[in-house]
């Protein structure tokens, strides 16, 4: 049996992961699920890892599952537990010193955006829509829910330079949804393969692939296990 310790993105819930978590107890895991403190004004990335670390404590063997934003603070966590796999999920993969209010300029995230906007027809220049760019291969029922689960995302944690001075010392996956509109596949290799040496293992959804497509990433997950 394996610890997946499952870390959100944006906005910090744990609701995010509870497809994953459904499948992966129906397989025989254990899964642990993390409210960041989103809301929290005065939480930086010092507070993320301490709730990572304190809800993964006592296990033996961790992996951790990141998404998006969850990937500035799972690498820091992996240095205070005993953490085999990481798994970074359609991820904002830092740099060392880097804030992830700088992430966004130094990957060249919006020109991916808006030129993958126009390859699939959409005007690059319009109002950002979540529907759009985060739920729309989210199945209805799922969709349904999530207007439950929409929190507000301090700034707070962009303000801090990454404080690594390179990645950690395991094993380290990276996973993009073939259909992220937000994070375009072919920005996510380029951004993987330049600062991790990773390619990554491309998957049918969109950003919120946990949400639109959970049984296609917990087989990946497993098949990281049997490798």
């Amino acid at each position: 049996m394996t610890t997946y310790v499952l870390v959100p993105g944006a906005g910090g819930e744990a609701w995010y992961w509870s497809r994953v978590v459904g499948e992966l107890t129906r397989r025989g895991h254990e899964a642990i699920t993390v409210d960041l403190p989103a809301a929290d004004e005065s939480a930086g990335l010092a507070e993320y890892v301490d709730v990572v670390v304190a809800a993964a404590e006592g296990q033996d063997d961790v992996v951790i599952v990141a998404q998006s934003m969850g990937a500035l603070t799972a690498p820091l966590a992996c240095k205070r537990l005993p953490v085999s796999l990481l798994v970074l999920v359609n991820a904002m993969v830092p740099a060392p010193g880097e804030t992830g209010s700088d992430w966004w300029g130094a990957t060249g995230q919006d020109g991916a955006r808006r030129s993958n906007d126009e390859q699939e027809g959409r005007s690059p220049d319009g109002e950002f829509d979540p529907f759009t760019y985060f739920l729309h291969d989210v199945p209805p029922d799922v969709l349904a829910e999530a207007g439950d689960h929409d929190s507000d995302q301090s700034g707070r944690p962009f303000e801090d330079p990454w404080p690594l001075d390179g990645w950690p010392d395991v094993l380290t996956r990276v996973v993009s949804g073939r259909d992220d509109r937000f994070f375009p596949v072919e920005f996510q290799r380029r951004v993987s393969q330049e600062r991790l040496g990773v390619t990554p293992d491309v998957l049918p959804g969109g950003h919120l692939v946990a949400l639109s497509n959970p049984v296609g990433l917990v087989g990946l997950l497993e098949s990281y296990q049997r490798r």
